[in-house]
């Protein structure tokens, strides 16, 4: 049989099972099918316009987040880098000196230019002239000197600006009050009298002295927080166990006139102890009191600066780019470690992070174990019904509540019901000051442990049950009970469900503000909620948070653009706080994961 005869009793077989299907056959022209299909189809059928859509949703959220991150890394960053100090005349005969913090520009129009200075009306006009577009620069300069000009800023026009100039000593000066001071050295002072007059040689002076003044301050400042502080609580607790006994035994009995004449003996050792620290005290503030520096402004005016009064000086004109980043370092480690001073514009902000961190891990140990508990009775042992479907639709509408509203149920009930009682009961002789009964930090821990509760309960619910069924039958019919299945089959494959949803309760519960504001968090706590003293956490003691602080600078400061810098530094530090409270956990999660999932049972 030839290859023809082949080839035509193949055709005539398709013909005949054509025939017996009744569908056409598609005719085979050589040519590859086209990807789209049949002409006329929808390219949504084949999901290329949804795979654009979505991948374009993430770019933009990608772009939102990276640019957030960015302009606050940014800001953050740059906020201690030391500026260069800018001497600038004015038309009119003004002089000002200070950092120039913004730069932008703006229109002019006959009404502003008529309420300029006459000097600056006619440079002015030129700009809305024929042809002029009416556009100009102008130059925010941080100016300092509060105590003299009343104003931390002046906006410089360029038309209003005759020259512009960098002094060689112009120095700035950080000081523990009235914000910083611009000027250049001009006497240096010891007891009253001048040591040095000429530029060089009073920073030079002011180098030798200055550290060591700056020790005994600190020394001061320890002695008056620390010592004064433990001398406080100890005549406070005297007082204290004689006001116990009166209202136990009543004033005129024998166990309380016992008890007086030890506290009397108590309280005259105590006051003894508190004389040699003040005398200690003020011999330092005589000896700081000695050497002063006297500045002289850009409009020639002086004042007297007190070297125990200021934090560091530097002229930033005349710094190399190692001695820059000494300053910008030495700033860092202040706004880490030290308090925060001028209203909480300036200094640190050590006890915000202390709060922080102490308030967060109490919230997170509160939550987790009610959580989970909830979430093991709700999927393991419950019976489905309307109360078990009423209850997690409770759970899910509470997540949904406004943060506010737990704050005003944690006043009410955690502070004034709760912590009245707790005064009532173990605190009477404190009454009518409350120890429990007002704001404070396991109250806060607490509010926020009921806000984050419904994320770790619907996290861990969702573990439980994706937990195969085979593994449940697996336990049961090894003659396990139900109990030991959940601890050694369930709980261990749900693990990192569970460390997920503490994770996002923690960076939730982290970055609350309205809930503190009514249950603890203040705007400077003079005492940490931990300390070497017993019990060594305090609970009770109001607390300074990083989120409130930060409105706090942005919404309350008196100088608000001052304390700008401020807000994104303190943002950027409350996200790296909480990026490595998460990345704690996210650690302990994967290593449960290769634990217990990557494990064989």
């Amino acid at each position: 049989m030839t290859a023809k005869e082949v080839e035509a009793g193949m055709r005539e077989e398709d013909r005949r099972t054509q025939a017996r299907s009744g569908e056409p056959k598609k005719r085979d022209t050589g040519r590859p099918a086209r990807r789209g299909g049949r002409p006329g189809t929808s390219l949504l059928a084949h999901g290329e316009n949804m795979v654009w859509l979505t991948g374009g949703a993430l770019a933009i959220c990608v772009v939102m987040i990276a640019g957030l991150l960015g302009l606050i890394l940014y800001q953050g960053l740059n906020t201690f880098w030391p500026l260069p100090l800018v001497t600038v005349d004015v038309r009119g005969g003004g002089v000002y000196m200070g950092e120039i913090t913004r730069t932008e520009s703006y229109r002019i129009d006959e009404a502003y230019v008529d309420g300029l200075p006459a000097e600056q009306q006619e440079v002015a006009r030129r700009l809305l002239g024929e042809g002029g577009t009416g556009e100009s620069r102008r130059r925010l300069l941080r100016t300092g000197n509060y105590e003299l000009t009343n104003t931390h800023f002046q906006w410089m026009s360029d038309f209003a600006v005759v020259g512009e100039r960098r002094a060689d000593w112009a120095v700035v000066v950080e000081r523990r009050a009235w914000g910083r001071f611009y000027g250049e050295p001009a006497r240096f002072l010891i007891d009253g009298a001048t040591v040095a007059s000429a530029t060089d040689s009073v920073w030079s002076q002011f180098g030798r002295y200055h550290p060591e003044v700056s020790e005994r301050f600190q020394r001061r400042y320890r002695l008056q927080r620390n010592e004064l502080g433990e001398i406080h609580a100890r005549t406070e607790a005297a007082r204290l166990s004689l006001a116990k006994l009166e209202r136990r035994h009543g004033k005129d009995s024998p166990e309380y006139a016992k008890a007086e004449d030890a506290v009397e003996q108590k309280l005259s050792a105590i006051s003894g102890e508190r004389d040699e620290i003040v005398r200690d005290i003020e011999l330092l503030d005589a000896q700081n009191a000695r050497y002063e520096m006297v500045m002289k402004t850009a409009d020639g005016r002086e004042a007297t600066l007190a070297l125990a009064d200021i934090v560091r000086a530097y002229p930033p004109n005349r710094l190399s780019l190692r001695e820059k980043f000494a300053v910008y370092f030495s700033r860092w480690w202040e706004f880490l470690s030290a308090d925060p001073r001028e209203a909480n514009s300036e200094g640190g902000v050590w006890p915000a992070i202390v709060g922080t961190v102490i308030m967060t891990l109490i919230m997170s140990v509160l939550v987790v174990p009610f959580g989970v508990l909830a979430a093991l009775y709700l999927r393991e042992y419950a019976k489905g019904g309307p109360l078990v479907s009423g209850v997690r639709i409770a759970v899910n509408n509470l997540a949904g509540v406004p943060s506010i509203v737990f704050g005003v149920f944690g006043l009410g009930f955690f502070c004034y019901i709760v912590g009245g009682s707790v005064d009532q009961l173990l605190f009477s002789e404190k009454l009518p000051n409350p120890t429990f009964g007002k704001g404070g930090v396991l109250w806060a821990s607490l509010t926020l442990a009921l806000l984050t509760l419904p994320v770790v309960v619907v996290a861990t619910e969702e573990s439980l049950a994706a937990v195969p069924g085979s593994m449940r039958e697996g336990s049961y019919a090894c003659g396990a009970s139900k109990w030991q299945t959940i601890k050694r089959i369930i709980l261990p494959r749900a693990m990192p469900g569970i460390m997920t949803g503490f994770i996002l309760a923690m960076a939730r519960g982290a970055g609350e503000v309205a809930p503190l504001m009514l249950v603890g968090a203040v705007k400077l706590a003079p005492d940490l909620p931990i300390d070497g003293v017993v019990p060594f956490l305090h609970t009770e003691r109001s607390f300074m948070h990083l989120g409130f602080h930060i409105y706090d600078v942005g919404f309350q400061s008196q100088n608000s653009e001052a304390a700008k810098p401020m807000v994104y530094t303190t943002t950027l530090l409350l996200i790296l706080i909480i990026a490595g409270l998460n990345l704690t956990s996210v650690w302990v999660r994967t290593r449960l994961r290769k634990k217990f999932i990557g494990g064989k049972f």
